[in-house]
């Protein structure tokens, strides 16, 4: 959890573990999913002109009518779904699975058990980072400071809050850290017996 540009997805990937990046997964969809594509052109025809969808398009139906906003997650929310459950099924056996998810509680798409790992960055790395992508946009930086109250309940909710403000030699040592602490604790007696796993900072 964290708001865009904390470095969810490069934290995601320092617990060498299975990553289901939603992101990711959603790209894939716009650019393979035929059937996506022949849902969303009947439900915004104005917009969705051809296949593969384009990210152009939806930003342009969504700013024509923020209502399109949820019809495009009410078809593309339970595919990604789907794949998740897919994605789960497959890497059952892992010791970990990271779920790099945006909406993760927004959507409901933890359980009992899982650990909540919020990430945070000082103000100025996460405009740094945001500044860095193709795709920027200073809407997104206005935005910031409308979210907090979110994030705050987001923060609460975490069992692990990780300060990503550091060189990523240093994450890394401590993302290799806060993985063994979050094993050993899940194979505990305890654990077992509660899973719950107390609020602290790494």
């Amino acid at each position: 959890m964290g708001t865009i540009g904390s470095g969810k997805s490069f934290i995601s990937k320092l617990f060498n573990c299975p990553v289901f990046n939603a992101d990711k997964e959603v790209n894939n969809i716009y650019k393979n999913n035929k059937d996506c594509f022949i849902k969303l052109k009947k439900k915004i025809p104005k917009f969705i002109k051809s296949f593969p969808i384009r990210k152009s398009e939806l930003k342009n139906a969504i700013s024509a009518d923020s209502k399109n906003l949820k019809l495009i997650s009410l078809i593309v929310h339970p595919i990604v779904r789907s794949n998740l459950r897919n994605f789960l099924q497959k890497k059952k056996n892992s010791k970990m699975i990271v779920l790099d998810i945006p909406l993760l509680v927004e959507n409901k798409l933890y359980v009992k058990g899982d650990v909540l790992i919020f990430i945070k960055a000082s103000k100025s790395k996460i405009i740094d980072r945001i500044k860095k992508r193709r795709n920027f946009d200073k809407k997104i930086i206005n935005k910031l400071k409308t979210n907090q109250t979110a994030l705050s309940k987001k923060m609460k909710l975490a069992n692990y809050i990780v300060d990503n403000n550091s060189p990523p030699n240093i994450m890394k040592n401590k993302i290799k850290k806060l993985r063994k602490r979050i094993l050993d604790e899940r194979s505990s007696t305890w654990y077992r017996n509660n899973r719950l796993i107390s609020k602290r900072w790494a």
